[in-house]
Protein backbone atom coordinates (compact mmCIF):
# COMPACT_ATOMS: atom_id res chain seq x y z
CA UNK A 1 0.00 0.00 0.00
CA UNK A 2 1.52 3.43 -1.16
CA UNK A 3 2.08 5.77 1.82
CA UNK A 4 -0.01 8.67 2.50
CA UNK A 5 3.15 11.47 2.44
CA UNK A 6 0.57 14.01 2.18
CA UNK A 7 -1.23 13.26 5.12
CA UNK A 8 -4.96 13.97 5.82
CA UNK A 9 -6.61 15.64 8.75
CA UNK A 10 -4.25 15.97 11.83
CA UNK A 11 -1.51 14.44 9.66
CA UNK A 12 -2.14 17.33 6.65
CA UNK A 13 0.02 20.09 5.17
CA UNK A 14 -1.81 22.15 6.86
CA UNK A 15 -1.26 20.50 10.09
CA UNK A 16 2.48 20.66 9.79
CA UNK A 17 2.69 24.27 8.71
CA UNK A 18 1.09 25.36 12.25
CA UNK A 19 3.93 23.21 13.80
CA UNK A 20 6.30 25.05 11.44
CA UNK A 21 4.95 28.37 13.15
CA UNK A 22 5.14 27.08 16.58
CA UNK A 23 8.33 26.57 16.29
CA UNK A 24 9.39 29.96 14.81
CA UNK A 25 7.63 31.34 17.43
CA UNK A 26 9.66 29.51 20.15
CA UNK A 27 12.51 31.09 18.35
CA UNK A 28 13.67 28.53 15.79
CA UNK A 29 15.08 31.15 13.01
CA UNK A 30 16.98 29.04 10.73
CA UNK A 31 14.82 29.14 7.40
CA UNK A 32 16.46 25.91 6.29
CA UNK A 33 15.64 23.73 9.03
CA UNK A 34 12.07 25.02 9.04
CA UNK A 35 11.60 23.99 5.37
CA UNK A 36 12.59 20.72 6.37
CA UNK A 37 10.56 20.07 8.95
CA UNK A 38 7.35 21.44 6.33
CA UNK A 39 8.77 18.91 3.97
CA UNK A 40 9.37 15.80 6.43
CA UNK A 41 6.44 13.74 6.89
CA UNK A 42 6.75 12.76 10.82
CA UNK A 43 3.89 10.67 10.54
CA UNK A 44 5.10 7.84 8.51
CA UNK A 45 7.58 7.73 11.14
CA UNK A 46 5.44 6.93 14.01
CA UNK A 47 2.53 4.06 14.76
CA UNK A 48 -0.21 4.25 12.59
CA UNK A 49 -1.96 4.36 15.78
CA UNK A 50 -0.11 7.79 17.46
CA UNK A 51 -0.41 9.24 13.60
CA UNK A 52 -2.98 11.72 15.06
CA UNK A 53 -0.18 13.07 17.35
CA UNK A 54 2.63 13.48 14.67
CA UNK A 55 2.60 17.19 14.56
CA UNK A 56 2.14 17.80 18.19
CA UNK A 57 5.30 19.05 19.46
CA UNK A 58 5.92 16.16 21.88
CA UNK A 59 8.14 13.06 21.98
CA UNK A 60 6.23 9.79 21.19
CA UNK A 61 7.01 6.32 22.11
CA UNK A 62 8.47 4.15 19.04
CA UNK A 63 8.90 0.89 21.16
CA UNK A 64 11.82 -0.82 22.16
CA UNK A 65 12.37 1.73 25.12
CA UNK A 66 13.37 4.59 22.43
CA UNK A 67 11.42 7.95 21.45
CA UNK A 68 11.42 10.19 18.45
CA UNK A 69 12.16 13.47 19.90
CA UNK A 70 9.96 16.79 20.32
CA UNK A 71 9.78 18.53 16.49
CA UNK A 72 11.46 21.84 18.62
CA UNK A 73 14.31 19.73 19.77
CA UNK A 74 14.98 18.55 16.39
CA UNK A 75 14.70 22.10 14.81
CA UNK A 76 17.20 23.42 17.64
CA UNK A 77 19.83 20.68 17.11
CA UNK A 78 19.73 20.64 13.73
CA UNK A 79 19.89 24.60 13.56
CA UNK A 80 22.70 24.59 15.86
CA UNK A 81 24.57 22.02 13.98
CA UNK A 82 24.21 23.84 10.53
CA UNK A 83 26.04 26.90 12.25
CA UNK A 84 29.41 25.84 10.59
CA UNK A 85 27.30 24.17 7.58
CA UNK A 86 28.90 20.84 7.50
CA UNK A 87 29.02 18.83 4.62
CA UNK A 88 29.79 15.25 6.81
CA UNK A 89 27.37 14.56 9.54
CA UNK A 90 27.51 11.90 12.27
CA UNK A 91 24.68 10.79 13.52
CA UNK A 92 24.34 8.48 17.00
CA UNK A 93 21.16 6.81 17.09
CA UNK A 94 18.89 6.63 14.17
CA UNK A 95 15.82 5.99 16.21
CA UNK A 96 12.98 5.99 13.83
CA UNK A 97 14.59 8.49 11.27
CA UNK A 98 12.96 11.01 11.56
CA UNK A 99 16.11 13.39 12.96
CA UNK A 100 17.89 11.39 10.19
CA UNK A 101 15.59 12.32 7.29
CA UNK A 102 15.85 16.07 8.33
CA UNK A 103 19.35 16.40 7.55
CA UNK A 104 19.57 14.09 4.58
CA UNK A 105 17.95 17.21 3.22
CA UNK A 106 20.11 19.59 4.59
CA UNK A 107 23.87 17.90 4.47
CA UNK A 108 25.50 16.38 1.76
CA UNK A 109 26.52 13.17 3.64
CA UNK A 110 25.25 11.60 6.56
CA UNK A 111 26.10 8.42 8.79
CA UNK A 112 23.73 7.05 11.01
CA UNK A 113 24.51 4.92 13.62
CA UNK A 114 22.08 2.73 15.71
CA UNK A 115 21.69 -0.25 18.33
CA UNK A 116 18.67 -1.61 17.46
CA UNK A 117 18.32 -3.53 14.92
CA UNK A 118 14.59 -3.40 13.95
CA UNK A 119 14.40 0.18 14.62
CA UNK A 120 17.91 0.50 12.07
CA UNK A 121 15.93 -1.42 9.49
CA UNK A 122 12.47 0.22 9.71
CA UNK A 123 14.38 3.29 9.49
CA UNK A 124 16.62 2.46 6.44
CA UNK A 125 13.39 1.37 4.76
CA UNK A 126 11.78 4.55 5.44
CA UNK A 127 14.56 6.55 4.10
CA UNK A 128 15.71 4.38 0.92
CA UNK A 129 11.47 4.44 0.33
CA UNK A 130 11.51 8.99 0.13
CA UNK A 131 15.18 8.70 -2.28
CA UNK A 132 17.52 9.69 -0.04
CA UNK A 133 20.91 8.28 -0.97
CA UNK A 134 22.74 10.43 0.83
CA UNK A 135 22.44 8.26 4.50
CA UNK A 136 24.65 5.57 5.48
CA UNK A 137 23.52 3.15 8.08
CA UNK A 138 25.55 1.10 10.33
CA UNK A 139 24.51 -1.09 13.13
CA UNK A 140 26.59 -0.33 15.73
CA UNK A 141 27.13 0.92 19.74
CA UNK A 142 26.35 4.62 19.04
CA UNK A 143 28.85 6.00 21.48
CA UNK A 144 32.03 4.31 19.78
CA UNK A 145 31.26 6.39 16.60
CA UNK A 146 32.10 5.60 12.85
CA UNK A 147 35.72 5.82 12.53
CA UNK A 148 35.98 4.49 9.15
CA UNK A 149 34.62 8.12 8.02
CA UNK A 150 35.84 10.24 10.39
CA UNK A 151 36.85 12.94 10.62
CA UNK A 152 33.02 14.66 10.53
CA UNK A 153 32.83 18.16 10.84
CA UNK A 154 29.03 17.91 12.23
CA UNK A 155 28.03 15.29 14.79
CA UNK A 156 24.21 15.17 16.13
CA UNK A 157 23.58 12.61 19.60
CA UNK A 158 20.14 12.03 19.76
CA UNK A 159 20.41 10.06 23.27
CA UNK A 160 22.47 10.96 26.64
CA UNK A 161 26.01 9.69 27.97
CA UNK A 162 26.74 10.87 31.32
CA UNK A 163 29.67 12.31 29.65
CA UNK A 164 30.82 13.29 26.14
CA UNK A 165 32.15 9.88 24.67
CA UNK A 166 36.02 10.52 24.07
CA UNK A 167 35.64 8.39 20.61
CA UNK A 168 33.17 11.30 19.79
CA UNK A 169 35.74 13.81 20.22
CA UNK A 170 38.05 12.23 18.54
CA UNK A 171 36.10 11.76 14.99
CA UNK A 172 35.23 15.37 15.83
CA UNK A 173 37.03 17.41 12.53
CA UNK A 174 38.94 20.39 14.22
CA UNK A 175 36.13 23.62 12.92
CA UNK A 176 33.64 21.42 13.72
CA UNK A 177 30.86 21.12 16.25
CA UNK A 178 28.99 18.24 18.10
CA UNK A 179 25.09 19.06 19.56
CA UNK A 180 24.68 16.65 22.49
CA UNK A 181 22.60 15.92 25.41
CA UNK A 182 24.68 15.11 28.72
CA UNK A 183 23.38 13.96 31.94
CA UNK A 184 21.47 11.39 34.00
CA UNK A 185 17.71 10.26 34.47
CA UNK A 186 16.28 13.74 35.98
CA UNK A 187 17.48 15.66 32.60
CA UNK A 188 19.98 16.79 30.35
CA UNK A 189 22.02 19.42 29.18
CA UNK A 190 22.08 20.10 25.42
CA UNK A 191 25.66 20.93 24.70
CA UNK A 192 27.50 22.54 21.52
CA UNK A 193 30.83 20.82 21.86
CA UNK A 194 33.49 22.93 19.37
CA UNK A 195 36.76 21.74 18.42
CA UNK A 196 39.72 23.50 17.50
CA UNK A 197 43.78 23.94 17.50
CA UNK A 198 43.36 25.10 20.64
CA UNK A 199 41.39 22.13 21.98
CA UNK A 200 37.30 21.66 23.02
CA UNK A 201 35.14 23.91 24.36
CA UNK A 202 31.60 23.27 25.27
CA UNK A 203 28.52 25.73 25.66
CA UNK A 204 25.00 24.75 27.31
CA UNK A 205 22.03 25.71 24.96
CA UNK A 206 18.93 24.39 26.41
CA UNK A 207 17.67 21.74 29.11
CA UNK A 208 16.29 19.04 27.79
CA UNK A 209 15.12 14.77 28.36
CA UNK A 210 16.43 11.73 26.50
CA UNK A 211 16.29 8.35 26.80
CA UNK A 212 19.82 7.48 27.86
CA UNK A 213 22.50 6.18 25.23
CA UNK A 214 23.20 2.49 25.84
CA UNK A 215 26.01 0.61 25.33
CA UNK A 216 26.06 -2.44 23.17
CA UNK A 217 23.60 -3.98 20.27
CA UNK A 218 19.95 -5.21 20.73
Amino acid sequence: MKENIQGIGMTSLRTRSRLVERLREEGIRDARVLEAIARVPRHLFVDEALAHRAYEDTALPIGFGQTISQPYVVALMTQALLANNPRRVLEVGTGSGYQTAVLARLVPEVYSVERVDPLLKQARRHLRGRGHRNVHFRLADGSGGWPEHAPYDGILVTAAPAAVPPALIDQLAPGGRMIIPVGGSRGQDLLVVERDESGVKSERIEKVVFVPLVAGQT
